[in-house]
């Protein structure tokens, strides 16, 4: 796999000649090779609650669209294959039909907590979900209501991490319940002590 063979086309390196990157993105070209996702990608994946999945439509613009599930519904197959259940929407189908004429696809992901986002090029099949239970078990999700409409899988090409320059920190819920957990259990505890002392003082008062 190397990205940047297959995001760099000729226009591409036009521009990077005109603006005076080219020399640096050539090498990066020569010597980025990888034999598929490790398990940085996987871990980062498997922390994901969300991408972007981007298809190309017969009239020749590209579609985006969001998907959206619980950490981890997006799965990692094994090391060129990811995949996931694709659940009943607003039925209009849209990269679904795109990926049936252009099996090609490019996923985003993006970590804005973690100032953290992976590109990945694409090949997507649609395998039904009669005759694959045991593809349907693997990409199952537990304690998440849905309903089960086809399975999409993704066959790897090339990915590449982006800088975190431009990203806006953003957080879940979620992750501010977790970072002031530790504040929430101190104060609690400050708050059991000073009840403590005063119970203490009260006793002492009454004694006299």
């Amino acid at each position: 796999m190397n990205y940047p063979k297959m995001a760099f086309t000729d226009a591409v390196k036009d521009f990077q000649e005109r603006y005076g990157s080219r020399a640096s993105y050539g090498r990066m070209e020569e010597h980025r090779y990888t034999d598929g996702l490790t398990e940085s990608e996987e871990e980062f994946i498997a922390r994901q609650d969300n991408f972007y999945m981007s298809t190309i439509s017969e009239s020749g613009y590209p579609y985006i669209q969001f998907r959206g599930g619980p950490k981890g519904f997006l799965k990692v197959v094994d090391s060129e294959t990811l995949g996931f259940i694709d659940f009943g929407g607003n039925k209009q189908y849209i990269s679904t039909g795109n990926l049936v004429t252009n099996n090609k696809a490019a996923l985003f992901l993006l970590d804005q907590a973690a100032r953290t986002r992976l590109k990945i090029f694409a090949e997507a099949t649609i395998p039904p979900i009669e005759g694959n239970s045991e593809l349907y078990d693997k990409l199952n999700l537990e304690d998440y209501k849905f309903k089960a409409e086809r399975i999409i899988l993704f066959k790897v090409k090339a990915y590449d991490w982006n800088c975190p320059q431009h990203i806006t920190p953003r957080y879940t819920l979620e992750e501010i319940q977790d970072e002031f957990m530790a504040q929430h259990e101190y104060i609690n505890k400050l708050r059991k002590e000073n009840a403590d002392l005063k119970a203490q003082l009260a006793s002492t008062t009454n004694n006299k």
